[in-house]
């Protein structure tokens, strides 16, 4: 997240008053939201290639998918300074106060730890004008590796109330708490995209981000086009514009989002290692043919071939999605580290100390790091990351912080752990999500 917004976004909603039960607003027409997207989308030292789509009804659900790419940072020291890299999927439910109203994000994400070190993973946050909070995913297959396998982003509201789950590779791996409820017209937001912080020193390959939204009848469709509007805040690459400050992007659409495929070159960046994606055929051998409903052979193969076409084509995953939400059984979660590590990948206190200062933008001095703790430190969630397998660094501070919002809101201090071994970040909160349940 950038450490600035758009300043017409500082009274961002309080919280929304007089909702409106679902269905009972009155029509509107949908349209691109221009103004929200280059608002939101548009810092000074964080870069974005993102599309921001109105559905222009109500939304009870958001996906997106795309291949775990290889990711590289260029092998220099570039000291506590911020150098990563998020591709993620965002859905606001209500945008009726304000275009920063309270929403969910799943992701993949890349950070530069070390003059050779990184982390890399998927994760998920909920982000609300009271505070926030994120977690590592430990499900899927590979989730830590960039393989070049699809993986599938997903957050579904529940049956009852306001909350959401969120689901990664169709498990669920989470729920919201501080969500707001779903009206009708132009009054919610999705998003999806590529965010850097220290592009100079970053390779990002072509990347192809597919998504849809689920409607109030619990269909889902593709945004119409006329729908979709675009922040690119680098120029695009060009004779004139070389890399590494650029971005590559490409809406592939006819009346509909199609694909949003994008890229930020680093011209210098070591070449990647072969990264073939582990065949179907491993993976799903020791399978049942049938988990939950869903048949795994179909599942799986949908997942290589066609995952934004699987709810629709892999029987019985679209009834498992609506009431188990545990449906891939090559993809439960698991107790392992939260990251995928390489040899003497310890941290230090110092360099976790330096890391959470510069994430959570507060000074220094004020962030105590305790030697490697329980996982008990920070509640436990349902199917979540809850670093079970980790030693990690506890790390918090109670200096007013933007959290991971990277908005001009502040809240009241933090909480994280990240991994002793690899320093990746396991879970954090920050501000009055500290103490949801």
């Amino acid at each position: 997240m950038s450490r600035s917004r758009a300043r017409f976004l500082v009274s961002a909603c309080a919280g929304a008053t007089a909702l409106i039960v679902l269905g009972t607003a009155p029509p509107a027409s949908a349209a691109a939201p221009n103004e929200a997207c280059t608002g939101l989308y548009n810092a000074r030292i964080t870069f974005w290639a993102m599309t921001c789509s109105q559905p222009g009804e109500p939304m009870i659900g958001g996906f997106a998918t795309w291949r775990n790419i290889p990711i590289t940072f260029d092998q220099v020291d570039t000291g506590s300074a911020t150098v990563q890299v998020a591709n993620y999927l965002r859905v606001s439910p209500n945008t009726s106060s304000s275009p920063l109203a309270p929403n969910i994000e799943i992701g993949l994400y890349a950070e530069k730890t070390g003059k050779t070190t990184h982390t890399y993973g998927p994760r998920w946050s909920e982000l609300t004008t009271s505070g926030g909070r994120t977690q590592a995913i430990k499900a899927g297959v590979n989730p830590t590796k960039p393989d070049k396998r699809n993986h599938t982003y997903m957050t579904v509201r529940q049956d009852s109330g306001n909350q959401w789950d969120v689901l990664y590779d169709f498990n669920k791996v989470g729920s919201t708490t501080k969500q707001l409820k779903v009206l009708g017209g132009n009054t919610n937001r999705i998003d999806v995209g590529l965010e850097v912080t220290g592009p100079q020193y970053i390779n990002v390959p072509s990347l192809a981000n597919r998504m849809q939204f689920m409607t109030g009848n619990k269909v889902w469709q593709q945004v119409a086009t006329a729908n979709v509007a675009k922040s690119v805040t680098l120029p695009v690459c060009s004779a004139s514009h070389k890399p590494p400050n650029c971005f590559t992007t490409k809406l592939t659409d006819n009346s509909k989002f199609t694909q949003w495929t994008l890229s930020k070159p680093r011209r210098q960046a070591a070449a990647s290692p072969a990264a073939a994606t582990q065949s179907r055929d491993a993976a799903v051998a020791d399978l049942p043919a049938t988990f939950n409903g869903v048949d795994q052979q179909a599942l799986q193969a949908c997942l290589e071939n066609d995952p934004d076409n699987c709810l629709g084509t892999v029987p019985g995953l679209s009834e498992c999605v609506a009431s188990i939400r545990i449906c891939n059984a090559a993809a439960l979660p698991s107790a392992g580290e939260a990251e995928d590590a390489g040899a003497d990948a310890d941290v230090s206190a110092a360099d976790i100390r330096a890391r959470a200062a510069a994430a959570f933008d507060v000074p220094g001095d004020s962030v105590a790091v305790e030697p490697s703790v329980s996982p008990a430190v920070l509640k436990k969630r349902s199917n979540a990351a809850d670093g079970s397998g980790d030693t990690a660094w506890k790390v918090t501070s109670t200096s007013p912080t933007p959290g991971l919002q990277r908005t001009d809101r502040h809240f009241d201090g933090f909480t994280a752990r990240y991994s002793a071994h690899t320093g990746a970040l396991l879970e954090a909160c920050w501000g009055a999500l500290c103490d949801a349940s």
